[in-house]
């Protein structure tokens, strides 16, 4: 709890002087974590004897909006015979994006709390209408961002992001109606904006595994 509170205090002092750069540093910081999260499960899921477990299990994750045609073979068949190495160059792409996409954000946020305004009579209606604009317009946006900068850091040209499209990013999308209203509702109504793309950074952790796990299972 001290530390937390210590952490949250250098964060606000760092954010004082220079809000968009501290952004971009703590959003390139948890994407990192977030992939290292999803390399991890992959190499998990990939050790010897997991291959038949049990459907059910919690750690198993399954695309299954994903065209089964598209599934990346079992690392047994790319030649691995305990797990996948870890990929450096998959973490370096998932920490620039979030480095980079971090002064959009910081933008986007500043002009919500700006059109929609928290009020002392309906605070809650703000920001619902916070989170309809930013579903509806930046969700989609910023998934498109995302394949995009994946698929031309990976090397990719106009064919590769095309099928990156077709075959992953209606069902991400879908995924994220799921998740996010829920959490940017949270956010918009009690997070201060100085921590609010944190906590979505934060929250996004697991998000940001799962696109992790969708944008490498498309690549393979």
């Amino acid at each position: 709890m001290v530390a937390t509170t210590r952490l949250a205090a250098k964060f606000n002092s760092y954010y004082a002087e220079k809000p968009v750069l501290t952004t971009m540093v703590t959003n390139a910081i948890l994407g990192g974590v977030a992939d290292t999260v999803a390399q991890l499960i992959t190499a998990y899921r990939a050790r010897p004897g997991r291959r038949h477990a049990d459907e059910d299990d919690l750690v198993s994750i399954e695309f299954h909006d994903l065209d089964k045609k598209h599934s990346p073979p079992a690392f047994g068949e790319l030649g691995y015979t305990t797990h996948p190495p870890f990929d450096f160059e998959r973490l370096t792409r998932f920490m620039s994006y979030g480095f980079f996409m971090a002064p959009l954000q910081f933008q986007w946020f500043g002009f919500l709390s700006r059109a929609f305004p928290l009020t002392k009579v309906n605070p809650s209606l703000s920001a619902l209408k916070r989170v309809a604009c930013d579903q509806l317009i930046f969700a989609p946006f910023g998934l498109g961002c995302f394949f995009t900068f994946m698929t031309v850091a990976e090397g990719g040209g106009r064919r590769a992001l095309t099928r990156k499209f077709q075959d992953v990013y209606l069902p991400t999308l879908k995924a994220n109606f799921v998740l996010w209203p829920a959490v940017q509702i949270l956010n918009f109504r009690v997070v201060p904006i100085q921590f609010q793309i944190p906590f979505v950074s934060t929250i996004g952790i697991a998000w940001t595994a799962y696109l992790s796990l969708t944008n490498s299972a498309e690549e393979e």
